[in-house]
């Protein structure tokens, strides 16, 4: 693929953050995220994590906001809040990436680009999300 899957939710979460914080452009700022991106593939990757979850936000907030527990979508973290959405939309709409495949790259991101209880916290919910996923 020439961009290794971790490294393509990274560039997806680098392109969501920015569409997010930066009010930018989701084509304008995935067609920045991907000029280091060599192959097809990888640029089909990126793409496809990042519109689907802008897609399908409100689909994933409305399964994600009742785990909460106390909190809002809204008063998240905005990169808990990003990769919850992505990750949920993995586990609903690409059944071919194992479960806890997409709950592992969601909890590494966040360690590295969260708080420090942001790993923790995006592993329950999303493992409480991925059951309740047809």
């Amino acid at each position: 693929m020439g961009l290794s899957r971790r490294r393509g939710r990274e560039l997806a979460l680098r392109t969501l953050f920015s569409v997010e914080i930066g009010h930018h452009d989701p084509m304008t700022a995935l067609d920045e995220a991907l000029v280091g991106a060599s192959s097809a593939d990888a640029r089909a990757f990126v793409k496809d994590l990042v519109c689907g979850t802008l897609e399908h936000a409100e689909q994933a907030d409305a399964l994600i906001g009742p785990l909460l527990e106390g909190w809002t979508i809204e008063r998240l973290p905005t990169v808990d809040r990003l990769l919850l959405r992505m990750g949920v939309f993995e586990l609903q709409h690409r059944p071919e990436v194992p479960r806890p495949v997409v709950i592992n790259e969601a909890v590494e991101l966040a360690k590295k680009f969260s708080t420090e209880d942001s790993g923790r916290f995006v592993n329950g919910v999303l493992s409480v999300a991925s059951r309740l996923v047809a």
